[in-house]
């Protein structure tokens, strides 16, 4: 059983660990839209200025299971701030940095410290959250990094057109800024420890790895989508503010499909809410794709209703997966989070990589949308495939 002082703690000590999920969904997003200001500055092309956000990707795929793993024993909220301290002091390196190579080394650093805080927070928050109540605390703290996709990545783009060092001194600030509202509002916990052989157990279990299929398929048809949104949804509503309108909307909506999903896993649990996930999804995909044809404001129209649909069962699937997972391993819930996350991240990078080979390959990038369908069917096979074998009962 825990020994903790969480009684003390409550709504306060979640707001605090979701603007720390702010800061990192600033970070995440921001810096992907000022590649041509990274490399003008650092004198590097921009195929290398990319290359920041791929050794974040990659770096936080490996290090959150391993540091998942390696810190269970710890008390979580000292390994919390020590986290966090990191993730800011990387974002601050690289806000400063001379050269190229500190700014990739800046990006490290970060990484290590955003991935550990990922693993961290949501294994703290399941830990102190009752069960009936346990989704709807995922969501107030995955809420502050979708937050951030709605307000600070616009405002981060805007302020970084001038300068795209600014975003990243206005990232360590705001960490700074949870790092002490965490250190005085949240209550300290101590988890039993489990030797790390016990820990890594569940790398053994057929359903688990099952389970890690599909949040791969899932952000694999997102960032299909999403990475070339400007060439799908700007094509028709326009760049510069309209764009910036756009993604604001997703994170509007994203935001309000993650609140609701943390109430319905509450009350039906996570198999069932994955599932309608899944197959609304499915069925936004196969609407947009009929819409894409569609011209003048009927094809406007379709598109957003497409891009918002989307952003809302998009917004939902990130604490249900790991409500899920934190159900089939609850003594590694560190563990499984994070690799939870680390398939988001692999998802991520095979989702932008085959739409740019589709990109590449001549096709037009409205031929992305039924593409990503074909992800969204395999996800969802896996998916009941899994359900079957852990609870031998329907989701459906």
């Amino acid at each position: 059983m825990a020994r903790d002082d969480t009684r003390s703690g409550g709504f306060a000590a979640l707001l605090w660990l979701s603007v720390a999920n702010f800061s990192m969904g600033i970070d995440g997003y921001v810096l992907t839209g000022l590649l041509p200001q990274i490399a003008g500055d650092l004198r590097v092309d921009e195929a290398a200025a990319g290359q920041l956000m791929s050794v974040f990707a990659l770096t936080s795929a490996v290090a959150g299971p391993l540091l998942g793993a390696l810190t269970g024993r710890f008390e979580r909220k000292r390994t919390i701030a020590v986290a966090l301290a990191v993730f800011a002091i990387g974002n601050l390196v690289v806000a400063v940095a001379p050269t190229y190579g500190w700014a990739m080394s800046g990006r490290v650093i970060s990484a290590v410290g955003g991935a550990l805080l990922s693993a961290v927070v949501a294994a703290y928050v399941i830990a102190i959250s009752a069960p009936e109540r346990r989704g709807r605390a995922l969501s107030v703290v995955m809420g502050g990094f979708l937050a951030a996709t709605a307000l600070g990545v616009p405002v981060g783009l805007l302020i970084g057109e001038e300068n795209w060092r600014l975003p990243l001194f206005i990232v360590f600030g705001i960490g700074v800024l949870a790092l002490i509202g965490i250190l005085i509002n949240v209550p300290t916990l101590h988890l039993p420890s489990l030797p790390l052989r016990e820990t890594l157990r569940p790398l053994t279990r057929g359903p688990i790895l099952l389970a890690l299929l599909v949040p791969v398929g899932l952000m694999g048809a997102s960032y299909l989508c999403f990475t070339y949104a400007s060439l799908i949804v700007g094509s028709r509503t326009g760049l510069g503010l309209a764009m910036v309108g756009a993604l604001f909307g997703y994170g509007i909506f994203s935001l309000g499909g993650n609140m609701v999903a943390g109430r319905w896993i509450d009350r039906g649990g996570p198999d069932r809410v994955i599932t309608t996930i899944i197959v609304a999804l499915i069925g936004f995909m196969l609407l947009g794709t009929a819409g894409l044809g569609l011209t003048g404001a009927w094809g406007i129209v379709s598109i957003l209703v497409w891009f918002f649909g989307t952003a809302t069962f998009n917004g939902g699937s990130g604490i249900s997966l790991q409500a899920r997972l934190a159900m089939m391993a609850p003594d590694s819930v560190a563990l499984v989070v994070a690799l939870n996350t680390s398939g988001m991240m692999l998802g991520s990078a095979i989702g932008s990589a085959t739409g740019g080979a589709v990109l590449a390959a001549g096709l037009p990038a409205d031929a992305l949308v039924p593409l990503a369908s074909v992800f969204l069917t395999l996800s969802l096979v896996v998916h009941l495939l899994l359900a079957h074998r852990v609870d031998r009962r329907p989701v459906l």
